[in-house]
């Protein structure tokens, strides 16, 4: 197979949970700062078609693409990092290639062959492998294997590495496997038999990594490299050293400091084309570890004991602050643990609130007692998706006086269906990638809190709701001061509320979050938290 494309494969062992994403993205980076143009794309060995149906508690977050793609929270760091969108192709699970060859065959494509995990599988697999690289835009293809290396489920994409290397030839193919050197720290000695073991498994499997990268809390001496590099075939330099870092937009600087894209080029035999040593992230760095300000701000939501969940919206927060030279402390509130008795205490020390979006009826009254605080105390206020409906509800009950104003979701037979189930909804009964998903138009007015952040009348932002504004009390809300400030300018959807005469109060009924990236911070998020600072300083006076 000739290709003009690389392709890096990065496999994990010893644990889960080592960081394979922001190695991958860090890399990823790397290269793009030497001017090539680089994609990310993660597999992932679970049954689910998508992540979409999955529980927060057990996946972190769901990242949606501009294409309406749900997907793992892994493509949230690559956007984020190498501030380019990704799409439906840049995540893949096992029962997505399942579906497809079950699909193949029903249809009769095998001409009667029975279908077999080798090859049918294992040729889907890398079909999808290569797939983004024959578009041609890329010059290095960098994809993540989900779990670990000798997991049952990960053994067809393990074994589709292995037959791409002889696919794509030794120039176009090279494997990291990120792995972990623990510490015992009653013998104060570095362990190297996990990572032994790790790489003798996929040595097993007809995989030969190229590169080690060790995760580890404390640097790895010049002996335990040449062991590493001896018991496991690499080269010495190609052992690369991960130490635990203060912050995941440390990682780029400390792989470069390691080399890992001068090693990733040689052996790719890539003729690097520009240098532009990262100064713009070293810029973002640089103001996110020396603030001048510094806000304290409550994040409402009910999977808070996973912070995972709201990845997205942590990591904007990061982009944001740094933006303004502004650290922001981060207080998760779990919206099940507010009532009307606890409020004033859960609040008093914060400088802005965000209600947080998910699903279900569990901790929605304490988001309504959270939207009432900040309407009534005229703390900054962000509502996003279930968060912005949650502030609808709240206005419809103790501004317009509908006390049994609810969402359809929580109360089908609400007297007052102030949020409701969009048309086009209604008759959907499958679950999984039906919801009104990916980037659509918003038109702005420009009298308002969002056409100041934005600076333009016209916006495209990303959604994932079965639920809309009620337009049948659109006029009522108006007059009573709360507005709608952003509209699908197609369908007339409530975009953006607002309340007037509260120093900042918004809610938005997309996800602002998943297009914020360390290069261009979410517009939102920065004036939010310009009116968190400008909150306290009003309170210090």
């Amino acid at each position: 197979m000739a290709s003009s494309t690389k392709y890096i494969f990065i496999t994990g062992g010893v644990t889960s949970s080592l960081g394979k994403g922001i190695i991958a993205a860090s890399l990823g980076k790397l290269l793009q700062s030497r001017g090539f143009s680089v994609t990310i794309q993660k597999f992932d060995p679970y049954l689910n078609i998508d992540p979409g149906t999955l529980n927060p508690y057990e996946h972190g977050e769901c990242y949606v693409t501009d294409d309406g793609a749900e997907t793992d929270l892994d493509l949230g760091h690559y956007e984020r990092f190498l501030n380019v969108a990704t799409s439906q192709s840049n995540n893949v699970t096992t029962g997505r290639i399942y579906n497809n060859v079950i699909t193949k065959e029903r249809k009769g494509e095998f001409l009667g062959k029975t279908v077999q995990v080798i090859p049918h599988i294992t040729d889907e697999i890398k079909c999808n492998f290569y797939k983004l690289g024959e578009e041609g835009k890329y010059d290095v293809v960098i994809t993540e294997i989900g779990g670990c290396v000798g997991d049952i489920e990960s053994l067809p994409f393990i074994e589709a590495v292995r037959q791409a290397r002889w696919d794509l030839g030794p120039n176009n193919f090279l494997v990291i496997h990120l792995t972990l050197i623990p510490y015992l720290s009653a013998a104060k000695e570095l362990k190297t038999k996990p990572t032994q073991h790790s790489v003798k498994q996929l040595l097993e499997a007809g995989i030969q990594p190229d590169i080690l990268v060790c995760r580890t809390e404390h640097h790895l001496p010049a002996e335990v490299k040449k062991k590493l590099a001896l018991f496991c075939n690499v080269q010495l330099n190609n052992v690369i050293e991960a130490m635990d870092a203060e912050s995941i937009y440390d990682v780029p600087l400390l792989m470069k400091k390691e080399k890992l894209d001068e090693r990733v080029i040689t052996k790719l035999k890539l003729s690097s084309k520009t240098n532009t040593e990262l100064e713009h992230w070293k810029d973002f760095l640089g103001r996110l570890k020396n603030p001048t300000e510094e806000v304290t701000i409550g994040l409402v939501g009910k999977y808070i004991s996973l912070p995972d969940s709201y990845k997205s919206i942590i990591e904007s927060f990061t982009h944001a602050g740094s933006s303004v030279e502004c650290r922001v402390n981060l207080k998760l509130i779990s919206s099940e643990e507010i009532n009307k008795d606890n409020i004033d205490t859960k609040m008093e020390d914060l400088d802005g609130v965000v209600v947080a979006p998910g699903f279900g009826e569990r901790g929605f009254e304490g988001k309504i007692e959270t939207v009432k605080y900040a309407r009534e105390n005229d703390l900054p206020f962000f509502g996003i998706c279930l968060g912005m409906q949650v502030a609808v509800i709240e206005f419809a009950r103790n501004v317009l006086n509908y006390p049994t104003a609810n969402s359809t979701e929580m109360d089908p037979d609400t007297s007052a269906p102030v949020i409701g189930l969009m048309e086009e909804q209604k008759n959907i009964v499958q679950m999984g990638g039906t919801m009104r998903l990916g980037a659509y138009a918003c038109e702005l007015k420009k009298n308002s809190k969002a056409y100041a952040a934005y600076g333009k009348v016209k916006i495209q932002e990303r959604h994932r709701h079965r639920y809309e504004f009620n337009n049948d009390y659109l006029k009522e809300f108006e007059s009573a001061g709360m507005v709608a400030t952003g509209l699908n300018p197609e369908t007339g959807l409530v975009e953006i509320v607002e309340i007037k005469k509260h120093p900042w109060f918004v809610g938005v009924q997309f996800h602002p979050e998943y297009k914020s990236t360390v290069l261009s911070p979410q517009p939102l998020f920065v004036k939010f938290i310009q009116a968190a600072i400008d909150s306290q300083n009003k309170k210090s006076k």
